[in-house]
């Protein structure tokens, strides 16, 4: 049962992942340290997942996601400001 979750986590992750570069070319936004948040979010999730299916769930893996959760907030500071029109 489990494995069937994390089957439905990677095919989830490859549909979300165009749907994020469209949205972000529809609302203008370029660069990409805007999108570094986006990614290192996807990256632990894929390391997350290969740790668990490899049987590498060790101290490099859990070390791996606390370095992108410290990049993937401090990369927030890119993101662009939303303009208030009222």
């Amino acid at each position: 049962m489990l494995d069937l979750l994390y089957i439905i986590l990677f095919v989830a992750i490859i549909i979300v992942i165009p749907i994020v570069i469209r949205r972000r070319k529809k609302a203008g936004v370029t660069g990409i340290k805007s999108a570094l948040t986006s990614i290192c979010f996807f990256l632990i999730a894929t390391i997350n997942l290969l740790a668990y299916w490899l049987d590498f769930m060790g101290l490099l893996s859990w070390a791996i996601t606390v370095v992108l959760l410290i990049a993937a907030a401090y990369f927030t500071k890119y993101f662009p400001v939303p303009y208030n029109s009222g």
